[in-house]
């Protein structure tokens, strides 16, 4: 007999856990898809490899368009909606202050973009205009802050811890140098946040309405 899967619940009321679940099941089921987006991550560790922090922020910044076209594709491919260049200037806008944020600390940066981030899937969602969306995705954020940043931080954090272990897996038992590693580990992983992010979207607006 089949094991029987848990009914999820409806985005209203969808846990952070289930949100996570929801990420992972997404990325399995649209695999090559969702993987290229990590080459946004993957293109600025190459780029910063044996660089110093100063150079490293900068490159972030230098990247901003790349992050940004990954979270607009991230968005369309869990909507199904086309790509949205309204959507691709406001996230350029959202990602402005992120570099010092996350160099502060991971959090800074993780609460800025729960709470303005959602503006990008708004956009292809609901083909808005860049104004109208950066209100709308602070709206969306407001909707249930702690669900918001909640969702985004274990969504990192499940990224962060996996990433180590694939990490360390990858450096002993595949030879490769930490730096190769770290890019070979954030190519495959980082495409979570991206979709999981536009799944959080979802949760945000229903509980919106």
């Amino acid at each position: 007999m089949a094991e029987s899967r848990p009914v999820a619940l409806p985005p209203a009321e969808r846990t952070v856990g289930q949100l996570v679940a929801e990420s992972v099941r997404f990325y399995g089921e649209r695999f090559w898809a969702v993987f290229a987006l990590g080459v946004a991550c993957a293109g600025v560790d190459l780029a910063g490899l044996h660089r110093g922090v100063g150079v490293q922020t900068l490159l972030l910044w230098a990247f901003a368009p790349v992050f940004s076209a990954a979270f607009v594709r991230a968005s369309s491919l869990v909507s199904g909606r086309p790509w949205s260049w309204n959507a691709f200037w406001a996230a350029l806008v959202v990602f402005l202050p992120f570099p010092v944020l996350v160099r502060l600390y991971v959090l800074p940066g993780v609460v800025w973009f729960a709470l303005t981030g959602l503006a990008v899937p708004a956009a292809v969602w609901e083909r808005l205009a860049v104004r109208d969306a950066l209100r709308r995705g602070w709206r969306l954020g407001a909707a249930d802050r702690l669900h918001a940043v909640g969702g985004l931080a274990a969504l990192v954090l499940v990224y962060g811890v996996t990433r180590t272990m694939l990490l360390v897996l990858l450096h002993s038992a595949g030879g490769q140098t930490s730096s190769i590693a770290g890019v070979l580990a954030d190519l495959v992983l980082s495409p979570l946040v991206f979709v999981g992010a536009a799944l959080l979207y979802v949760d945000q607006a229903a509980r919106v309405e």
